[in-house]
């Protein structure tokens, strides 16, 4: 997690919403995303489609079987389904998502009883971390917008 983390940062520094993503294969990070939507002007590129698609390019193959996505925030339906269709073999995050979560915050978009892809997901992993970053972002948003008006 503490290399999400990282990613998170280095979003930040962009300018970007800070959430980072890796992807672990047998013991090693095979590859990392953090959000990239305003660098890339694509909606879908969320730190855990980023990570997605890397690991895919490194693997050459989209199924990314015996793969652990760890992500700082509880990911969204988009990111949810991506995960289902690459066939990750499980998740951790670390902040819950109340407004768009899909592993339970807010919808149960993994492990749906009519889904036929399932896997472990552990939350909450370094939670007060993963949640500071994003909180202190926006506060920063939030005073530099309040500074311009």
């Amino acid at each position: 997690m503490q290399a999400a983390l990282e990613q998170a940062r280095l979003a930040a520094a962009a300018g970007e919403v800070p959430i980072g993503a890796v992807i672990v294969a047998k013991g090693q990070i095979i590859a990392r995303g953090q959000n990239r939507v305003l660098r890339d002007v694509d909606p879908t590129a969320h730190a855990e489609i980023v990570a997605m698609r890397a690991a895919a390019y490194a693997l050459g193959n989209y199924r990314l079987l015996d793969c652990e996505l760890y992500v700082t925030l509880e990911p969204c339906a988009m990111c949810a389904g991506a995960m289902i269709h690459a066939r990750l073999s499980r998740l951790v995050y670390g902040a819950a998502d109340p407004k768009a979560g899909a592993a339970g915050s807010v919808l149960e978009v993994l492990n749906h009883p009519k889904l036929n892809h399932k896997m472990p997901v552990i939350a909450g992993i370094l939670s007060e971390e993963c949640g500071a970053i994003l909180r202190d972002f926006f506060r920063a948003r939030r005073e530099s917008s309040q500074h311009e008006s």
